[in-house]
């Protein structure tokens, strides 16, 4: 495959807005916009505050109150020009409007909430066919906070409890929407304790990088491959190329799992990695 030509945005989230999965609970958040750093950025990428960004709120519950939620935070750093698109179905995704709206704007945000939504929704849909090939082929951004920033990945992470994550089987695994093939994004990384999570999908899946994302935090993907960690807390690399040794093929579900010489790195703001050789960068040019 070519070259991206677009950028990715995938976001830790600071707010839940809807959901606790691990725990099945509804909770209302506000947007923490501490967040309003990366938002300024994603603005930046996508063109200034004239440019035209479509958020998808899809993964949400509360998909009214997660959009205004951001029209407002947008608007406080001077960005007006955003439209909202409460997709709720695989109905909706094939609506000519929506279509006509994700072919001329400049950028597109997947809200959190729950990415498997996200994936039963848009999989295979116009849609969906429309947002990769503009990345693909456009100077075109696509951000996602928590579920929209885990979804970007080939692989996806689904469902599975922090406590019990380091048990086989207990992590669960899908295919998401496919924008970058060789990660595993989890978002909420320290907050919630899903280092194990992270550890056991990329264990299952050796030939991917694992990133996880901290709260307040973000990772800037362009050409595919060159990242730059942005926002004020922590993304942790999970790189399982050189493991030796584990035993999860081997064991029965629900056994604890071992991994021998799985390598891990500590981004913070400005640093950076290149994935496809699974190199660590001190610097970043234009991190902010």
């Amino acid at each position: 495959m070519s070259t991206p030509k677009g950028k990715l945005i995938a976001i830790g989230g600071a707010e839940d807005k809807g959901t606790d999965l691990e725990k099945g609970e509804i909770a209302r958040y506000t947007l923490n916009f501490l967040e309003l750093g990366i938002l300024r950025r994603i603005v930046e990428e996508t063109g200034g505050i004239n440019a035209r960004i479509e958020i998808v709120t899809t993964a949400s519950t509360i998909p009214y109150e997660v959009g205004e939620n951001y029209l407002d935070a947008f608007g406080k750093i001077g960005c007006t020009n955003v439209g909202l698109m409460h997709i709720r179905n695989r109905e909706d995704a094939g609506r000519e409007d929506y279509l006509q709206r994700i072919a001329a704007c400049d950028g597109v945000m997947f809200s959190g909430g729950n990415q498997y939504r996200l994936t039963t929704v848009f999989g295979g849909t116009a849609f969906l066919k429309t947002i990769s090939n503009r990345y693909q082929n456009e100077v075109f951004v696509i951000a996602g906070t928590s579920a929209g920033a885990m979804a970007m990945s080939n692989t996806m992470i689904y469902d599975g409890d922090a406590s019990r994550a380091h048990l086989k089987g207990e992590v669960k695994l899908t295919t998401g929407l496919s924008f970058m093939k060789t990660v595993i994004f989890d978002s909420h990384f320290e907050k919630r304790s899903r280092f194990a999570r992270l550890a056991q999908a990329v264990a299952a899946n050796p030939s991917c990088i694992g990133i996880g994302l901290g709260e307040d935090t973000g990772m800037i993907v362009t050409e595919g491959n060159r990242m730059e960690a942005i926002g004020s807390g922590l993304v942790i690399i999970v790189d399982g190329h050189n493991i030796n040794f584990t035993n999860i093929a081997d064991i029965p579900e629900g056994n604890p799992i071992s991994l021998e010489n799985l390598k891990v790195h500590f981004c913070t703001r400005g640093n950076g990695f290149l994935v496809e050789e699974r190199q660590f960068l001190q610097t970043v040019l234009a991190a902010v």
